[in-house]
């Protein structure tokens, strides 16, 4: 890249989700201006962040603890309505009234070290070099498929829930459901009531929760992740940390027997799955509903990572590298959290930045 354009500014925020446009509005409100003191870069082909590949089934009204972005209310949205099509909607309003110029589609590829301290973050828009970086790519581009012998012997159909496209495709099969967490039960609960037969296996017990989800709670959880990433170490699933809600529907679908967990199978047979005692499942379908691992690759040439596996935070901040902060990755990975934590990156940026920050903040 080096016969290309370097383009300067003080910020770059790669992504545009939740986390990226938080950031984004907190930088506005501080008096940064868009496309000449920070720039919003985003891979995705329109607003909406992960929501926009949501699967048509997942309407608003099923979406759990959506909070809305700072500065404006997400109203009269209609819960039978696709949340892809709700959120995404939501969003493109939000980056129109902030006037946040979100560029797209691009492509990050690395963010490498700089000249005169600076970072050199290679897109696919061309060379950025700035004082700070925001990263708010979140987890959706990084499905995590766990491997299992004879997976490749298969002769179904597998795919993970990065791909799912609703309950339809699935009428008149016999569907192995992988996976603990919400995404799992909510696919499980459609597909059961299409499928020729269902089968639901996790790694561990699922857990349960039939309490409310207080602050309390909430707090707990978020410490408990906090202190994983304060450690180095790989944030966990949220799943892991707050179980899983009951519902009505649920609680119908257990009396039902289809959520009835087996444990995780041995091995990937062509016709299904089977266990260590011989057992068997015949399955037409394998879907791993097994999660996302954060996506931070382009990350990689600035050597973030602890040997724990996970970059090590202080707050938003990287603590290798005081100019990074990772918005919406482990404890601010919840909608609430991402704009918290939105708030506090930028509130350290302009700390870093010193006297070059604006001097007027933007009316926003």
């Amino acid at each position: 890249m080096n016969n290309l354009v370097v383009r300067e500014t003080g910020v770059v925020v790669i992504g545009a989700g939740q986390a990226g446009l938080s950031s984004a509005y907190h930088l506005r409100r501080a008096g940064y201006e868009p496309d000449r003191d920070f720039v919003v870069l985003d891979h995705s082909p329109r607003p909406g962040g992960a929501w926009q590949f949501r699967w048509p089934s997942l309407t608003y009204g099923k979406v759990h603890g959506m909070h809305a972005l700072p500065g404006m209310e997400l109203t009269e949205a209609d819960g039978s309505q696709p949340s892809s099509a709700v959120i995404g909607g939501y969003f493109a309003d939000y980056e129109g009234a902030f006037d946040l110029r979100v560029h797209r589609p691009v492509d990050v590829r690395a963010v490498r070290e700089g000249q005169d301290g600076r970072l050199a973050v290679e897109s696919s828009e061309g060379l950025w070099s700035a004082r700070a970086l925001i990263n708010a790519t979140g987890t959706w581009d990084r499905p995590f498929w766990p491997r299992y012998p004879g997976q490749e012997t298969f002769r179904g159909r597998q795919l993970h829930t990065a791909h799912y496209p609703g309950p339809q495709e699935f009428a008149g099969q016999r569907v192995v459901v992988v996976g603990g967490g919400t995404s799992a039960v909510q696919h499980l609960l459609e597909i059961a009531e299409v499928a020729a037969g269902t089968t639901w296996v996790t790694r561990r017990p699922p857990v349960f929760r039939e309490a409310p989800f207080d602050q309390e709670w909430g707090r707990a959880a978020v410490a408990r992740v906090e202190e994983r990433v304060r450690q180095g170490l790989p944030p966990q699933s949220v799943v892991s940390v707050t179980g899983l809600p009951m519902t009505e529907a649920m609680e119908r679908a257990r009396a039902a027997g289809v959520l009835a967990p087996r444990p995780m199978f041995d091995r990937v047979t062509p016709t299904g799955v089977q266990w260590a005692d011989g057992s068997t499942v015949d399955a037409d379908v394998i879907l791993w509903a097994t999660g996302f691992r954060a996506a931070v690759d382009h990350l990689a040439p600035l050597k973030l990572r602890e040997p724990g596996g996970g970059i090590r935070m202080e707050g938003t901040r990287a603590a290798r590298d005081p100019r990074v902060h990772l918005v919406g990755y482990g404890p601010s990975a919840s909608t609430i959290g991402a704009n918290r934590a939105g708030r506090a990156a930028v509130r350290e940026i302009r700390a870093l930045l010193g006297s070059s920050q604006p001097r007027v903040p933007a009316a926003v």
